[in-house]
Order: structure tokens, then C-alpha cells, then sequence
């Protein structure tokens, strides 16, 4: 399975060769963008490796027949951070607990998610940047509003957080290969391999991508991962491109109409409405 901290170590290495890319195209305005998202990227890693680097509490060595401690309990933010940073794309409730019961330990229900969306919202605008991160909705291209029970990370960028037309196919796709990836990782690591939730997740995506399940997959066996990652990027080739062309449209005018708290949580309808109004879209 892929561990947190090997996926944000990959994303500041993606940051980072964005930030260059953008300042050698002269582009500075996203090369800002990006340094900010690196910033709070970099925060999320600390947070990460603090945690690890925590030292366990000492034995009650005058009580020998007291109760071992429990296990910390880590808040359900943290959970569904995990599960969004291994998937890398907007995703709603449901499959952000599917990926977390089949990948992470502890338990989390989406009924803990039904109220968080808000309660980031608040303490973001009570203290900014208090956080490593924040969980936040995606945008509707057209609106730049809250797009209906899909959950992102303020560290990623505009363009990722954005759900255009085609964007609901794009990121199933790409959760598929980033899933078969973890499960493929899952099965060469040391342990008991893939759990089931793992595989009925994989048989899930598997089963909606064209070509990706083989015969013997649709009679109960285990999808092949390699399988279901070359049939996701070869659909992915036909749709990606235009996905991110709106995607990319869509960000820049949401840096232009937006204040930067709106780029995170979206733009109430009443100020879409007269924006639009305004540019005579």
C-alpha cells in the first residue's frame, strides 16, 4: 500500500519541477500558486514525519498489572487525507471510505464526513493556514461553486480541485490506476498482501473500465492490475486532454474572479450570478 509519506514526497517533487517549468515559461502568477502549494505540502510532510518520529509513552513500571495504552486515535480529517492523497482526485464520501477500509487502519463512516466539509470551513477562516492542510469541496467549472459531495486537499492545486464535464470519468479512471497500483503494491510487500476490501475496490473499477476485467475476473477472480492500468490510460488518452483544457480554462478565471478563501471553498451563487452578469457570460 502506498504510505502518506511517500505520496507527499512525490507530490513536492512534482511541485517543485511545476515551479520550474512555470518560471522558465515566465508564467509567474502560477508559479506563486505553486510555491504556496509546495509550502503547505512541505507543512503536511513535518506534520507526518513528527508524528513517526514520536516516541512511544515508557511502561507504568510501578503498576505491572496495569493496561497497555491504547493505540492513538487519529481524527477522521486524518483518515480521509490519507485516503484523497493515495487517490489524487477529487472523490466523494463513499469512495473515500472504500479506499480508507481497504487501505489504511482504523475505522471511519461517512457519516463522520457529512458535517467535516463545514467544520474545515470554519477553522480555516478562523485562523488561515493554522493547518498543514485543509479538506475543502471541489469547484464546478461553470459556477466555481461547491461541487455537490466531493472532497479535495487545499494543498492541491486549481486545476486538480476543479470538476469540469468530463472530469467525473477522468478521475474514476485515475483512481483506478492509482487503487491497482496500491494493490499491486500491497501484493509484493511482506505480509499477508492485498486485504479484500483492497481487491472487491480494484473489482469495482475494474468491472467499469472497458477490457479491464479478464474472463476469469468476471467469474470471481482477482482483476489483474496491469490490466486495469493499461485499460484506464488508454481511455484516459481520449478524454484527458479536453478535461484538462476546461480544467485549466476554469482555474485561470477563478484566480482572476475569486478572493483566495473562495478558490478553496468556492464563490456563494448570488456573487456567480452577478459576476457572470458583470462579463456578459
Amino acid at each position: 500500500m502506498s504510505d502518506p509519506l511517500d505520496v507527499l514526497e512525490k507530490r513536492i517533487t512534482e511541485l517543485r519541477r511545476a515551479i520550474r517549468d512555470a518560471a522558465a515559461s515566465g508564467d509567474t502568477e502560477r508559479a506563486t500558486e505553486l510555491r504556496s502549494q509546495l509550502r503547505r505540502t512541505e507543512r503536511a510532510w513535518d506534520v507526518l514525519i513528527d508524528a513517526d518520529e514520536s516516541p512511544p509513552a515508557p511502561a507504568p513500571f510501578d503498576q505491572p498489572n496495569a493496561p497497555a495504552p491504547r493505540a492513538a486515535v487519529l481524527p477522521a480529517r486524518e483518515h480521509v487525507h490519507r485516503a484523497l492523497m493515495l487517490l489524487q482526485t477529487p472523490a466523494a464520501p463513499k469512495l473515500i471510505v472504500g479506499v480508507h477500509e481497504a487501505f489504511f487502519p482504523g475505522e471511519l463512516s461517512a457519516a463522520k464526513l457529512s458535517s467535516l466539509r463545514r467544520d474545515e470551513e470554519r477553522s480555516y477562516r478562523s485562523a488561515p493556514g493554522a493547518r498543514p492542510y485543509y479538506l475543502c469541496p471541489a469547484l464546478s467549472h461553470d459556477l466555481l461553486a461547491p461541487a455537490r459531495a466531493l472532497v479535495t486537499i487545499n494543498t492541491w492545486t486549481l486545476e486538480q480541485r476543479i470538476i469540469g464535464p468530463l472530469s467525473p470519468r477522468v478521475n474514476f479512471l485515475s483512481s483506478a490506476i492509482r487503487i491497482a497500483e496500491a494493490v499491486e503494491g500491497a501484493a509484493e510487500s511482506a505480509g499477508t498482501g492485498p486485504s479484500a476490501a483492497a481487491l472487491r475496490l480494484l473489482w469495482h473499477f475494474a468491472a467499469n473500465i472497458p477490457d479491464a476485467m479478464p474472463p476469469t475476473a468476471a467469474h470471481g477472480g482477482a482483476p489483474n492490475t496491469d490490466r486495469v492500468i493499461d485499460a484506464a490510460r488508454a481511455e484516459l488518452e481520449v478524454h484527458a486532454d479536453a478535461d484538462r483544457r476546461t480544467r485549466t480554462e476554469s482555474a485561470r478565471r477563478a484566480r482572476k474572479q475569486l478572493t483566495g478563501d473562495q478558490q478553496l471553498f468556492g464563490a456563494p451563487l448570488r456573487q456567480v450570478r452577478q459576476l457572470q452578469a458583470n462579463t456578459g457570460n
